[in-house]
């Protein structure tokens, strides 16, 4: 009876409870939903999006599951070629027009496109001068989404701590975390991202 109950009690518990745990493992993307006609390759590890030769190709891929509340960890690095840029969108909705999800962008400060936050304008242009990212390197992202109130860090330096007032109701709610990559000016550019560790946490 007392082995039974233990069971029970296992299996109603949280798989990942109170720890980080991935959101790709080395070689596959089970647990992942992709759109559009952008190339997305797991390999050792490193998920590679990109245009695959042809700069009007686009693409978005997301977790099957749903988070609100959340602290995302992740290494990314990014082709370095003016306006081209990816991202990172927290609790995108599912069902088309309702409204943007709220996108931690990653680019270049130089050509606009800091690593900052934007839903439909930017929230807060966070590494606006590229003075934190290294180019042509991994970089190390930082993301807790707790409510209305977003922090970033790159390479472990705040960049990003910003609480939206009266925020639309669909931004709090859980949703994918998704990522992108599309052409831009005419090049197709390529963006990757490996270690993508997710924890997640309660409202305070």
């Amino acid at each position: 009876m007392i082995r039974t109950l233990l069971l029970l009690l296992s299996l109603a518990a949280p798989l990942h409870a109170d720890k980080f745990y991935p959101l790709f493992t080395e070689n596959t993307l089970s647990g992942w939903d992709t759109f559009g006609t952008a190339k997305w390759t797991m390999k050792d590890g490193v998920l590679t999006g990109g245009q695959d030769g042809d700069p009007k190709r686009w693409g978005v891929i997301q977790t099957k599951k749903h988070f609100k509340d959340f602290e995302l960890t992740l290494d990314f690095k990014i082709d370095e070629h003016g306006k081209y840029n990816s991202g990172v969108f927290l609790r995108r909705p599912t069902k088309k027009g309702i409204g943007p999800a709220y996108q931690i962008n990653i680019g270049r400060g130089a050509a606009g496109e800091p690593v900052g936050l934007y839903l439909d304008q930017w929230l807060h242009k966070g590494d606006e001068k590229d003075a934190v990212r290294k180019p042509r390197e991994w970089n190390r992202l930082r993301i807790r989404a707790i409510g209305p109130y977003i922090q970033v860090w790159l390479n472990e330096k705040s960049i990003v701590d910003f609480t939206h007032k009266n925020p639309p109701a669909y931004l709090l709610k859980p949703g994918p975390i998704a990522l992108q990559t599309y052409g831009a000016e005419g090049h197709n550019g390529w963006v990757q991202f490996r270690r993508m560790q997710i924890i997640e946490r309660k409202e305070q």
